[in-house]
């Protein structure tokens, strides 16, 4: 007796989905009990999930599973474009399972996968829906823009307003949160943490009726356009309909802005004034905003006490002149130790500020009292970045390989459609339709191979190129060049304890450095201990 299985995607109509996956199961059990010597074993459906990727069908991928452990012996479902509408993962799991030996017979199709032909014509009817799903895709993402242009709200509630059937209208109690925020910032000159601090003592909400307010949603707040009455739309986009993801919209794609659009809960002169403030502020590095990679002792600086990082201010000198500091990330957000207005313990007591210039030089002491083998150092990462450059040709000549076999498969499908259209298996429309789809590929592929040989046949003189390593390196591990980036690089973290006494780590050390600040501009002693 052989066991079968049913695979169903049901309709993404929600008022449909039942009766869809009903009447799916009943047509697939009766065609099951018609045939002799035929078992269902179970119907695996996802309901109201896109075919173009199976990472999300979990109904989908359970079943995988269950084939794989020999449960069931073939697998029936509608149509291919039910099944998946991604070619590459038709072809894939199609001949996972047979491998296995389990076949998938696609009735509307009629192709069975353990059949000998059976994986060109899958190929072909994928392909063709894979485009019908592009164009699917693109139609929808025109219609969207449309509906756009036309003042429709893509988009949830935010905090002062509520989007409901594609139209925003005001929230009183978030908008008084709102115009708070902006006089606090513009008309105060507070930043964006004390804000918050301020926001969250008060015991105001945020929009999910949270208490804990943040400095970046403070910033995005005084960003949005919104509030001053304009609709900016198109900020994310999905750049490819396979996959679905969403990336942020940094000009690939076309906003639609439209101004006035809504009533606004700020005035535009006081929004404007707003984002003059903002560029003000962050060209100073005052925005609250994180650094990243910027600055080498960025989220390396931890309180001994409150476990925080230190983060960085900007601070005016008397001359004008401007210098960066960081404190603790608790004591800059609630101030000193404290009982706030509930009786809870907030603050912190480490309370006193590293300069930047003060954080790199005890970075750089450090490493400078390390007992280094220079020669040994500079021959070992001469011979990891010479290796590193052997492996990436290496990898490009391999790239080179693949790209070139997968163009000659190209061509054996190319024949392979000719040779289904002269026996009939697809019309002459589909046979035009893949051999249009497979030249657009030939082509992309012919266009890599060239630049991938051009870029494998410039390469350097190893001897120069050796050479030249060397000499920078050395240049690096002797202190001559080395760049805050390099010793932010060897730096692990640094711990701040009351006292003004700050302890180094690098990285893969035993060995640790503490120092006591005897003012902000200097370092006083320096005690060095084993653990």
């Amino acid at each position: 007796m052989m066991k079968v299985a049913v695979y169903c995607r049901v309709s993404t109509d929600k008022d449909d989905q039942i009766n869809s996956f009903e009447s799916q199961q009943k047509f697939f059990r009766e065609y099951i009990d018609r045939q002799p010597n035929w078992e269902l074993y179970e119907v695996y459906a996802d309901e109201g999930i896109t075919g173009t990727s199976t990472k999300k069908r979990t109904a989908f991928n359970r079943m995988i599973h269950d084939a794989l452990l020999g449960r069931f012996d073939l697998v029936i479902t509608k149509e291919i474009s039910r099944f998946a509408r991604n070619t590459l993962d038709s072809i894939y799991y199609t001949r996972q399972l047979k491998q296995r030996g389990v076949g998938v017979f696609f009735l509307n199709d009629q192709i069975n996968t353990l059949k000998e032909e059976s994986e060109l014509l899958l190929a072909i009817k994928s392909t063709m829906a894979q485009e019908e799903s592009r164009s699917t895709s693109s139609r929808v993402k025109w219609g969207q823009t449309r509906r756009m242009e036309q003042g429709v709200v893509f988009g949830r509630s935010l905090l002062g307003y509520d989007v409901r059937d594609g139209k925003m209208t005001v929230n009183p109690q978030g908008a008084e949160i709102v115009r708070l925020i902006f006089h606090k910032y513009v008309h105060e000159g507070k930043g964006t943490t004390v804000i918050a601090r301020e926001l969250r003592e008060s015991g105001y909400k945020t929009l999910t009726g949270s208490p804990n307010w943040r400095n970046t949603v403070i910033l995005k707040i005084l960003r949005n356009e919104k509030y001053c009455g304009d609709l900016k739309q198109k900020k994310t986009f999905t750049p490819d309909y396979l996959t679905h993801q969403k990336k942020y919209n940094h000009g690939e794609e076309t906003f639609v802005l439209i101004q006035d659009h809504h009533e606004p809960i700020i005035g535009r002169e006081l929004w404007e004034e707003a984002q003059r403030e903002i560029a003000r502020r962050n060209l100073n590095g005052n925005t609250g905003a994180g650094h990243g990679n910027r600055y080498p002792l960025s989220g390396k600086i931890q309180c001994s006490v409150c476990g925080k990082s230190f983060v960085s201010r900007t601070r005016k000198r008397k001359d004008g002149s401007r210098y960066k500091a960081w404190r603790c990330g608790t004591a800059v957000a609630e101030g000193k130790r404290h009982l706030d207005p509930v009786g809870h313990l907030a603050g912190c007591d480490v309370g006193y500020q590293i300069r930047d210039e003060v954080g790199m030089e005890m970075v750089r002491r450090s490493v400078n009292m390390l007992q280094i083998d220079n020669d040994m150092v500079i021959d070992d990462i001469t011979r990891i970045v010479l290796e590193a450059i052997q492996d990436s040709q290496s990898s490009d000549h391999r790239a080179i390989e693949k790209l070139e076999k997968e163009r000659t498969q190209l061509k054996e499908k190319k024949k392979g459609v000719l040779d289904a259209f002269f026996t009939k298996s697809i019309s002459e429309d589909d046979m035009k339709l893949m051999n249009a789809e497979y030249d657009r590929r030939m082509a992309e592929l012919t266009e890599r191979i060239v630049d991938s040989k051009e870029k494998e046949g410039s390469g350097i003189d190893r001897t120069v190129l050796e050479r030249d390593i060397r000499h920078r390196i050395g240049e690096i591990v002797s202190g001559k060049t080395a760049s805050d980036s390099f010793y932010g690089y060897l730096l692990d973290h640094l711990i701040a304890y009351p006292g003004r006494r700050v302890e180094v780590h690098l990285k893969g050390l035993p060995t640790t450095w503490t120092y006591v600040l005897e003012n902000p501009k200097g370092i006083g002693c320096c005690t060095e201990n084993d653990s």
